[in-house]
């Protein structure tokens, strides 16, 4: 029997994905991604220096922020005005780490270039939706830079983000909240367009999973990877 989802997608199926490059006007680089009810403005940010322990070394820097605005999802969610909570940082740090693994530091030399990532809705995925546009938000920052600052595009490859995981038994592509909040294994894939991955994060939280599952669920998030490199390469045609 075919499963039904509350959106009423097959378990294999994407939400509606959209990724609207150059959304921010005075960004260097700029996108509003939309996973379903999940939107995420993305910027990028080029500064021509390094934070002061790598000055010197002839190598850049990429990182990233992270936060809700307030109405974002169901409740408000208070400003983390003074530093982030713990789950802010752990998400900021996996952001930058996913698209540090693909910038080549010493082409870019000595710069800083921050993803900024704000969660206009908040249904699911965001860490993964936020990673996702990133990216491009990075690419059309460097695009700005070649032939000036830039003699050689930094890129190694291409980076996106999706989560899987296990729902009532079944196994599912791209949790939305109401899935996410029910799910007895959970995990988000984070992967390079040439098929390496940079995280696999996963939590049973009822009953363990065995290596079979994993590589299940491995092979469902590779069916969301596949469709969202596909619109990464769509929204970043022509640059670089």
């Amino acid at each position: 029997m075919p499963i039904q989802r509350i959106d009423g997608r097959s378990a294999l199926d994407l939400r509606p994905v959209t990724i609207e490059r150059g959304f921010m006007k005075f960004a260097e680089g700029s996108c509003l991604i939309s996973m379903g009810d999940t939107r995420i403005i993305c910027t990028a940010t080029v500064e021509e220096r390094v934070p002061g322990w790598m000055k010197g070394r002839g190598e850049g820097w990429v990182t990233a922020e992270y936060a809700f605005i307030p109405r974002s999802g169901r409740e408000r969610n208070a400003r983390e005005t003074l530093r982030p909570a713990g789950r802010t940082q752990e998400i900021q740090r996996l952001i930058g780490r996913s698209l540090r693994s693909i910038v080549d530091m010493k082409a870019l030399g000595e710069r800083t270039i921050t993803i900024d990532c704000d969660v206009l809705g908040g249904d699911g995925g965001t860490r993964c939706a936020s990673i996702t546009g990133g990216y491009v938000a990075l690419v059309e920052a460097l695009s700005k830079l070649r032939g000036g600052a830039l003699k050689k595009n930094p890129l190694t490859d291409s980076v996106a983000a999706i989560s899987v995981g296990v729902v009532a038994g079944d196994e599912l592509l791209d949790l939305c909240y109401e899935e996410d909040s029910r799910a007895g294994v959970d995990f988000n894939v984070v992967a390079t367009g040439s098929g390496k991955y940079i995280e696999v994060q996963g939590t049973a939280e009822g009953r363990p999973f065995d290596r079979a599952q994993l590589n299940r669920l491995l092979d469902v998030a590779q069916v969301g990877l596949d469709a969202l490199l596909k619109k990464q390469r769509e929204a970043v045609e022509g640059l670089l």
